[in-house]
């Protein structure tokens, strides 16, 4: 029996049909991402804050969440094994900074005291960042600096010169007010929350104290740049998009936390200072864009969202809580390396003069030390040479002629 074939399905759309419907298909997803990815309204600036907090929050939870479970973990394996907790000392260290005598002797309550306004500290501030701003507009010193830094190693290859067309510095000041003291300790956790502080146990506990104030500034601190964007594929400079970007900060609100480090003269770590943002702070920023050279693109909302999350994210990887900065604090206490004279040579004494007084006087210096160490050498001043002693104290018969005689004297005449 022959097999028998089964009949063909005709398709039901032609080619044509299906070309059109393909292009129909690219035109509406190349439509709907124009509506929505670029043009489409931003959040309000409220949920995006509100929403950016809850994130920073859990942050700070989780963080403190895993040093406590760590401490649980180390508190175990002590029980479990009490030779861990021995220390052997070999000689007594010397006295340590305690905070308990700090703030007896500061007169400080922590429990009681009230918060400062730091309006002091505001017009200190005021005549610092008055003084930077004057300093900036010199020579245009920031601008060249500002350049520099742009247009430095790590700028990709798709973007070309980075040029800086506006910088503002703002006209306002920073505002801080509301300090106070709270002790924390080593893992920068409120020491004893909701508990007497007892200065004893938190100084045994390796507690230290941190200040903590509120910062509020409203202003327009601007940067402006332009640049191009190249396409180098398949062959370079395939096309070219020039961008223009204005990112302005228009308010920051937030807590600055301070705190103290002694220095730790074994491990020859120098002291600290620290410094770090809680995670409620709110930084708002404005950013206008432009795209094109022909049919402008302005403002376009996507752009302005991807480089606000791109600032933020910058800011919280570097200043805000668990993370921090640190300023190592010069010895106040001058050390031997760093003195001058004593051990050194006359080409040094030479060469450290002739830096600020000029050559000629460093050559005399030169010579008068070489005298000096001449004289040393022979003796002191009881075994100097006779030439010496001539030229500083000459003889009356080499200063006055005639042996014995009085100036203005005859040779021979009695007085």
């Amino acid at each position: 029996m022959a097999d028998i074939c089964p009949a063909r399905s005709e398709p039901t759309l032609s080619f044509t049909q299906g070309l059109i419907l393909g292009q129909l298909s690219v035109v509406l997803l190349l439509a709907a991402f124009i509506k929505f990815f670029i043009f489409g309204d931003p959040p309000s600036p409220e949920v995006v804050a509100s929403i950016r907090a809850t994130d920073r929050r859990s942050r700070t939870l989780a963080h403190k969440k895993s040093i406590l479970s760590l401490r649980e973990t180390n508190a175990l394996q002590l029980v479990q094994n009490p030779a861990l907790n021995k220390k052997h000392v070999l000689r007594p260290g010397p006295p340590t900074l305690t905070i308990g005598s700090i703030l007896s002797k500061t007169y400080y309550k922590v429990d009681s005291h009230q918060p400062e306004s730091l309006d002091w500290f505001n017009v200190l501030i005021a005549q610092t960042i008055a003084q930077f701003r004057s300093d900036a507009q010199h020579d245009d010193a920031i601008l060249s600096s500002l350049s520099k830094a742009l247009n430095g190693t790590a700028r990709p290859d798709f973007l070309d010169e980075i040029k800086v067309t506006e910088l503002s510095l703002g006209e306002d000041f920073p505002i801080f007010s509301n300090c106070r003291i709270i002790p924390v300790d080593e893992d920068g956790l409120s020491f004893g929350t909701g508990k007497a502080f007892d200065a004893n146990m938190a100084t045994r506990e390796g507690a230290r104290l941190q200040a903590r104030m509120d910062v509020d500034l409203s202003d327009m601190i601007t940067l402006a740049v332009e640049t191009k964007l190249l396409l180098n594929y398949p062959k370079r400079l395939s096309a070219v998009l020039p961008v223009a970007l204005a990112v302005s900060v228009v308010r920051f609100s937030g807590t600055l936390s301070i705190s103290f480090i002694p220095s730790n003269p074994s491990n020859n770590e120098p002291a600290k200072m620290i410094f770090t943002f809680l995670d409620d702070y709110r930084l708002d920023f404005s950013i206008r864009s432009l795209l094109g050279s022909r049919s402008r693109l302005q403002d376009v909302p996507k752009i302005a969202q991807l480089v606000e999350s791109r600032l933020h994210r910058w800011f919280d990887e570097r200043c805000v809580e668990p993370r921090f900065q640190e300023i190592a604090l010069p010895n106040m206490w001058p050390r031997k390396k760093n003195t001058r004279g004593g051990d050194e040579t006359i080409s040094d004494v030479e060469r450290s003069m002739s830096k600020t007084k000029g050559v000629d006087i460093a050559k005399d210096v030169r010579e008068e030390a070489r005298k000096e160490i001449e004289a040393e050498a022979h003796g002191g001043a009881d075994r100097v040479p006779d030439s010496l002693r001539y030229r500083h104290r000459p003889r009356a018969e080499e200063e006055f002629p005639g042996a014995g005689s009085m100036p203005g004297s005859m040779p021979g005449a009695m007085p």
